[in-house]
């Protein structure tokens, strides 16, 4: 068995066992192994990774792992400008659009109130939320980090409990009333239906 050393930095340690947390762990693995396949060993989407560090040097998700590995993790930064290190997605997509797994219809709702494409729909199936996803270039939105993992799945985000609504500003209670009218319209069989309609 082979070894590597990781270390997750910022919001990516919420995914981990408290032992697990800041500080640097060995995992053992069967080489030849992927280092995403490490990272979601651990429980960590990949969808919530923006930079590798394998011993040192920026790496893609398929970058095969030697043994003693030192693999550092980051999610996105906020403050500074580490594009032209990045190696894990082509390009970033050029204007957000989303689908909402089953659970995030209130977010759903209050994303397209704001003006936001988003899709929504009464429980299609982890399949089909990932082929939207990758098909139509679209965020993939959820609290199930398995749905995350999927290999389809390019851009995703980890709505963590609670925090749904203030991740995007909305004071609570303040567009509750609002309904947008529209017509349901099927995709691949899935009844999506309009967000702010009486079954969102």
């Amino acid at each position: 068995m082979a070894r590597a050393a990781l270390r997750f930095y910022a919001e990516l340690n919420d995914f981990l066992p408290r032992r697990r947390r800041a500080r640097e762990f060995e995992l053992e693995f069967e080489s030849p192994c992927p280092v995403r396949h490490l990272i979601e060993l651990c429980g960590v989407p990949h969808t919530e990774v923006e930079l590798i560090l394998l011993d040192g040097r920026s790496v893609g998700f398929e970058e095969s792992v030697p043994d003693r590995a030192r693999i550092s993790v980051y999610p996105m930064f906020e403050a500074l400008d580490v594009g032209p290190l990045l190696r894990l997605r082509a390009r970033p997509l050029r204007r957000p659009r989303f689908v909402a797994d089953a659970h995030l219809g209130r977010l759903a709702r209050y994303l397209r109130l704001l003006g936001f494409d988003t899709l929504y729909g009464n429980d299609p199936g982890d399949a089909e939320l990932a082929r939207l996803s990758a098909s139509e270039h679209r965020i993939l939105l959820t609290r199930d980090r398995a749905l995350l993992m999927r290999g389809e799945v390019t851009h995703g985000c980890y709505v963590r409990g609670g925090q749904a609504v203030a991740a995007i500003g909305v004071p609570d209670g303040t567009v509750g009333s609002v309904r947008i009218g529209a017509a349901f319209h099927p995709v691949h069989g899935v009844q999506w239906f309009p967000i702010g309609s009486a079954q969102g």
